[in-house]
């Protein structure tokens, strides 16, 4: 199994709402034209809109550490606007298992699939 998923999950802060939305945008954009193997890249807000759940899919390692590259200074903007935890779920290759350890990024791995 290459195929890794991402959860995150994005706290908005108080009055950041508008600029949260314009860099998720822009993390968007950046996914759908620089990525080349981003599979799923999708956002969810609660009803009042204070939280973000990210889907995220990737073709293999070096699909998420490229998507990680590109979106660049718009994800450390987009971490003033909000509090982020999230988990990987997947066999990432060594080298991007280290940097997830590093960052203190949980991994799930594989036990049951269909």
């Amino acid at each position: 199994m290459n195929e890794l998923y991402g959860i995150a999950r994005l706290t908005i802060h108080p009055g950041k709402l508008e600029e949260f939305k314009r860099l998720a945008a822009k993390c968007m954009e950046s996914t759908r034209t620089k990525d080349t193997g981003t599979l799923q890249y999708d956002w969810f807000f609660t009803s009042d809109e204070t939280e973000c759940v990210v889907l995220e899919r990737y073709r293999d390692s070096k699909a998420l550490l490229e998507h990680l590259a590109n979106l660049g200074e718009t994800l450390g903007a987009l971490r003033e606007t909000c509090s982020m935890s999230g988990m990987i779920c997947g066999t990432p290759s060594l080298e991007h298992r280290k940097v997830l350890e590093r960052s203190g990024v949980p991994i799930f791995s594989p036990y049951q699939s269909i």
